[in-house]
């Protein structure tokens, strides 16, 4: 029997006790339409597909929500301390609600709308822990798109120069080195 991404996905993040920890805090904060995204997902599928034997150290923890109602940064500041207290990591919460203006965007309708604004399609992506402890996934160019190795700016909104820093400034190729990159 063949896993569907998704269940390769989620077998993957029930074997990582620090990734399933983040992930009970953030749920813990009662956020609305809330996601963990980025390279939380993004990182921990490469790692897999290159058989690291240790997990890449995340800079941070991308937990966004969309509420509103409240839009005021400064809840973002306040969320961070009070899930900092709970998992001493950086955590960088951030209300999409307000994030289009960032980029000029339309207002975004949702989270899973917002994620997919992000620069590169493997960091399109997002989960969730439900209450019953299943997951919930976003990726609107689908999960298949990082296990494949294969690293594409997103093509519903290019941003070349932005997405060739990254690229460089985050040295994907060096950590991960059978990613391809187009």
């Amino acid at each position: 029997m063949t896993l569907s991404w998704e269940q390769q996905t989620a077998a993957l993040l029930a074997k990582d006790a620090h990734r399933m920890a983040c992930l009970r805090v953030a749920r813990s904060l009662q956020l609305p339409d809330w996601f963990i995204g980025a390279g939380f997902l993004r990182n921990a599928i490469w790692d897999a597909c290159h058989q690291h034997s240790a997990p890449t150290p995340l800079n941070d923890i991308d937990l966004v929500y969309f509420d509103s109602e409240d839009k005021t940064p400064s809840r973002d500041g306040a969320l961070e301390a009070k899930a900092y207290q709970c998992l001493p990591v950086t955590w960088e919460i951030r209300n999409q609600a307000r994030m289009h203006e960032k980029h000029d965007n339309p207002p975004y309708r949702n989270t899973a709308h917002a994620i997919a604004h992000w620069v590169e399609v493997p960091t399109c992506v997002g989960v969730r822990l439900n209450d019953d402890d299943t997951l919930t996934f976003t990726a609107p160019f689908g999960l298949g798109e990082n296990w494949s190795c294969q690293v594409r700016m997103n093509p519903e909104v290019p941003r070349p120069e932005t997405y060739k820093n990254r690229i460089e400034n985050k040295r994907w190729a060096e950590r991960w080195p059978r990613l391809e990159f187009t």
